[in-house]
């Protein structure tokens, strides 16, 4: 697994990238329908490699990771999805929800294996 820092420079290297083809396809992703909901899903693995950086970043200064993070890379992705179209700014919101409950979810297992590890005599 990488460490705090590899895992923001990650984040953000895929943010970038991410965010660059998203721009220069948005017209071939405004064309269609279908295409549509794939720019807002698109938008919000956005959302989610924004929110890795920020918690990552936040966690190397020892600064705790709330819902400021979690709203600021929200309007992050929103913003980009209506560079595409109108209608990825709902899928966005709607997928990012998605995956921001898959991450609570994850983390809740990985902190119960964490303490059942620190319990055990």
């Amino acid at each position: 697994m990488a460490g705090p820092g590899r895992s923001m420079l990650y984040s953000l290297l895929l943010f970038a990238v991410t965010f660059s083809l998203l721009e220069m396809y948005r017209g071939k992703l405004a064309s269609s329908e279908l295409l549509t909901i794939a720019g807002g899903f698109i938008s919000s693995l956005l959302f989610v490699l924004l929110l890795t950086f920020i918690g990552n970043y936040q966690e190397s200064y020892g600064a705790r990771t709330g819902w400021g993070a979690v709203f600021l890379a929200e309007f992050v992705a929103l913003v980009a999805a209506s560079t595409v179209h109108r209608v990825c700014i709902t899928t966005c919101f709607l997928f990012s929800a998605a995956f921001l409950y898959e991450i609570d979810k994850l983390s809740g297992v990985m902190l119960a294996k964490s303490d059942s590890k620190v319990k055990r005599y």
